[in-house]
């Protein structure tokens, strides 16, 4: 089976259109860690337990959270393309909590 792969413009993460349609203009996408979950990026305030700290290796993803969808930013940035890396269950659980967090902070 072919990996699923997003449309992206060069290498620039903040062009995907994920392959639900989704993009940062639409119903946005989210930086996250390795597990899919949202980052913190606070700065100095403190980190909310539904959130991730941001990687201290700088190993970003991004979450369509209409879809679950994740990418890989070092791949896209040094490829140009935008494979799937995993999905997470977006409805509910973990991830749910810490997106909603994640809009909340942002409002």
């Amino acid at each position: 089976m072919d990996a699923e792969t997003a449309t992206v413009v060069g290498h620039d993460v903040t062009t995907i259109t994920c392959i639900c349609g989704n993009t940062v203009s639409q119903d946005g996408l989210i930086q996250a860690n390795s597990q899919g979950v949202p980052v913190h990026a606070g700065g100095d305030l403190p980190v909310p337990p539904e959130l991730a700290a941001w990687p201290a290796d700088e190993d970003l993803f991004t979450l369509c959270p209409k879809c679950g969808r994740v990418y890989r930013d070092a791949v896209i940035e040094e490829t140009g393309t935008a494979p799937v890396a995993f999905r997470v269950d977006v409805a509910a659980g973990p991830i749910a909590d810490a997106i909603r967090v994640h809009w909340n902070l942002s409002a």
